[in-house]
């Protein structure tokens, strides 16, 4: 029922109710399925938001006096969003739905009240931070995907456009487009396996070992002097000189890391999160070639000439549109501009090429 007070509904704003009372319904069934595929903090959190869905749901319930004989569908992007909930209940998921949060049209509903309003403003600011959670999560892999995927992308195309407009055979531009990826591939590969076999030599180096604990009962020491070890470790003071203590005192007794454990710097293993080496290669080389075979695609199937261009143009760009969009979604921007924004970098470093290799022309090969 409405206020005292306020103007007679209008069948106009009869069916608005019914629509926003079918998309707190959706928006709540999309929480609840994120739930179901979390637990601890994060499950709670995403409960508590489909419970207020279902206080604003009921607003609307009690305002059209129970559920309409029939009501509206909802929204293709809530739909979308619940059925990718509760199949995936990614990081994508709730970064969709916080653009969908960002979109409230109770600042301008009059029969929405203060408590709605406000609330909607809090569900964004909950979802953005369970997203940043996931976004860091994924930040380090998603990155080396899009990175290893695009660097595939634009320089192969940039590779085989360039060499196709100097006018030689398919053949050639088919070659060249091979060699491209593989040379491209083998140097990330070979880069990433460098770069994390030396991290992890480095990190190999500095280690704090039990060393200096497990010669505490022959050293002409105490336990300030053992402190320094673990200060030098990042331990502050206090718990640097209750843990020489200890140790110095079970040395002492004649046992051995009595009740100490082993020093943990915060962080965890730094081993396990710089990953493997040949796991980094692989999965740099494979991403590389993943978006290098696209550019090439049109010559494999033995297309030539203005064809094979065009039509590798058309797939580069359509996966360009992909991995921006993908971009912009899980970064809480919009995902129009970013993906516009990779296909101009792309097709720019395409477009020099291709003229540089009509400059050249068949003549200079």
């Amino acid at each position: 029922m409405t206020a005292p007070g306020a103007p007679a509904p209008t069948a106009a704003d009869r069916r608005r109710w019914a629509r926003y009372l079918v998309e707190e319904r959706a928006e709540g069934a999309v929480y609840q399925r994120l739930a179901a595929r979390r637990e601890g903090e994060e499950r709670e959190i995403l409960l508590s938001l489909a419970e207020a869905e279902r206080r604003h749901e009921q607003h609307w319930l009690d305002l059209l006096g129970g559920a309409p004989a029939r009501l509206p569908r909802a929204g293709i992007r809530s739909r979308l969003l619940g059925w990718m909930a509760g199949r995936f209940g990614s990081i994508f998921v709730l970064a969709l739905a916080q653009s969908e949060e960002a979109r409230s049209p109770y600042d301008a509903e009059q029969y929405a009240t203060p408590a709605m309003r406000a609330d909607e403003k809090v569900h964004y600011e909950v979802v953005r931070g369970l997203a940043a959670r996931g976004r860091r999560r994924l930040s380090g892999s998603f990155r080396a995907a899009v990175f290893g995927a695009n660097d595939g992308l634009v320089s192969n195309l940039a590779l085989v456009l360039g060499i196709g407009a100097t006018g030689v055979s398919s053949g050639f531009v088919l070659f060249s487009g091979i060699a491209g990826l593989l040379a491209g591939a083998l140097s990330m590969g070979a880069g990433e396996f460098v770069s994390v076999r030396s991290q992890r030599e480095l990190l190999a180096a500095t280690e704090a070992n039990e060393d200096a604990a497990a010669s505490a009962g022959d050293l002409d020491i105490d336990e300030n002097e053992l402190a320094l070890v673990y200060r030098a470790r990042g331990m502050d003071p206090a718990e640097s000189l209750d843990r020489a203590r200890r140790i110095v005192t079970a040395a002492q007794a004649g046992v051995r890391h009595a009740a100490t454990g082993p020093v943990r710097v915060a962080g965890g293993d730094d081993h396990e999160i710089v990953g493997s080496d040949w796991m980094a290669a692989i999965s740099s080389f494979l991403l590389f070639a993943s978006g290098a075979i696209i550019p090439v695609l049109p010559w494999i199937f033995g297309l030539q000439g203005t064809v094979a261009i065009v039509l590798a143009l058309v797939l580069v760009g359509i996966a360009l549109l992909s991995t921006g969009a993908m971009v912009g979604v899980l970064s809480g921007g919009p995902p129009l501009r970013r993906a516009l924004r990779q296909l101009a970098i792309g097709f720019g470093a395409a477009a020099i090429t291709y003229a540089l290799g009509l400059l050249f022309g068949v003549g200079a090969v």
